[in-house]
């Protein structure tokens, strides 16, 4: 177990990490095999490993570290993102990963790592705990734009009513970097119902509704409720029904 404390620090690596341990193109090799072996390691993917406790055999990084590492531009996205900032409401096996570079989604550990096109570069931190991650207004954004893939309405209210606070500020700049009509007229609509909550000035709203044009749009392809004319969105009759009677959505559409 020469370089076992090594790799335990760098906790997730590639085999030129070992490499750059060991200083030897076979030595590598070879610890690589037998710690494979043994049990010190595993094999996340393709020239991806992670260390492994020996207490409870389970690796030393958590599952959003590891999204971090998956490619150079990888980070904690969407669902994920809500779930390691404590504002998740269902508990997930999937792992959210935004990344420039794409890659095949694949299970390790009981988690599925799921890719997603990074499409702006704001609000992305890096955490004490190393984890690369959207901030939480980016979380939020994300969320909004993209909840029928994921978790689905209901579940993106529930989470919203645990954030403990926001930045409209960063809200509205992560909206103008995607700069889309429709996710203007969608966070528009669902934050008015936690304005007071969030405390979010008639400033924003004002601004998202000066950017929605003139097409009507459906909050979710399954609704088919009322016009919501500030919004020119088509909405469930009552947003705030689908969570408070515990998500029977199709009661109030």
């Amino acid at each position: 177990m020469k370089y076992y404390e090594q790799l335990l620090d760098l906790g997730c690596f590639s085999r030129n990490d070992i490499l750059t341990i060991t200083r030897n193109y076979n030595t590598a090799g070879t610890l690589l095999k037998s710690y494979m072996k043994k049990g010190y390691i595993q094999k996340i993917k393709r020239n991806l490993y992670v260390a492994i406790n020996p207490a409870d055999q389970q690796p030393v990084v958590s599952k959003y570290y590891i999204a971090g590492k998956l490619t150079q531009s990888a980070y904690v996205s969407h669902h994920a993102a809500f779930e390691y900032y404590g504002c998740a409401n269902q508990v997930s096996y999937q792992v959210e990963v935004s990344t420039e570079t794409s890659f095949n989604a694949f299970t390790f550990n009981g988690n599925n790592f799921a890719y997603f096109a990074s499409r702006i570069k704001d609000g992305v931190v890096l955490q004490p705990d190393g984890v690369r991650i959207t901030d939480i207004e980016r979380t939020l954004i994300d969320n909004i734009n993209d909840f029928e893939k994921i978790a689905g309405l209901e579940e993106l209210l529930r989470c919203i009513e645990l954030i403990p606070s926001v930045n409209e500020r960063k809200l509205l700049s992560y909206l103008k970097s995607y700069n889309k009509q429709i996710l203007f007229q969608k966070t528009g609509y669902i934050l008015q119902h936690f304005k007071d909550m969030f405390r979010i000035s008639e400033a924003f709203f004002n601004e998202c509704s000066s950017r929605i044009g003139n097409s009507t749009r459906y909050l979710a392809s399954n609704i088919d409720g009322n016009y919501n004319s500030m919004w020119q969105l088509v909405v469930p009759k009552d947003l705030m029904k689908m969570i408070s009677k515990g998500g029977d959505a199709d009661a109030d559409i």
